[in-house]
């Protein structure tokens, strides 16, 4: 879990007007809220905080008018078309306060000999961890298995403190036979007699 530091201002200005003012500095307009606090609308580094998100489930630790706050993004709207950040909600955290968050589903190994397809049925688990904590993803081993096998939810090994909050009977992961195509020769053949 890597922890980002990110330098806040609180912003008055509201609206679309002043949301493109503050985009046109590349800044970014966001609001932080949660522990039952009035939400503080502030404004963000556009470059700092773009290069924080890559990390899947980011912590930020903000400097905010002297303090510091810590903080996990909880919604980021970006631009539909060129990409650049619209907007972002951050959820205020304490450490070891637990949150439910969304982890990527990694595979490694290879399957058993043979024609087989790994379907990913989820690509994320909902688990819930501590804030200052959080995994940026799980690996599940899928080393020699064929048609028909499936790994559970509950199978994956979590790290620890880190608990599931996915149904554990949900199917993260299945092993299908290939279909083989029929020939294009036969196809044609098959064609013509008709």
């Amino acid at each position: 879990m890597s922890e980002v530091k990110l330098a806040a201002d609180v912003r008055s200005s509201f609206g679309k007007g002043a949301a493109r003012s503050i985009r046109r500095e590349n800044k970014v307009p966001g609001v932080i809220y949660g522990h039952g606090t009035e939400p503080v609308h502030v404004t963000l580094p556009g470059h700092d905080l773009l290069l924080a998100l890559r990390t899947p489930n980011v912590l930020l630790s903000l400097d905010l008018d002297g303090k510091t706050e810590l903080a996990i993004p909880k919604a980021v709207q970006r631009d539909a078309i060129k990409g650049y950040l619209v907007h972002v909600d951050l959820l205020l955290v304490k450490k070891g306060e637990k949150v439910t968050v969304e982890v990527a589903v990694e595979t490694e190994g290879d399957l058993a000999p043979g024609s087989f397809l790994v379907e990913n049925v989820l690509n994320t688990l909902s688990v819930e961890t501590e804030a200052t904590h959080i995994p940026t993803s799980v690996t599940v081993s899928i080393e020699g298995l064929e048609a028909g096998a499936a790994i559970l939810a509950k199978d994956i090994a979590l790290p620890s403190g880190t608990t599931l909050a996915t149904d554990p009977e949900a199917v993260v992961i299945q092993i299908l036979a290939a279909q083989a195509e029929e020939p294009a020769a036969d196809a044609e053949a098959e064609g013509a007699e008709a």
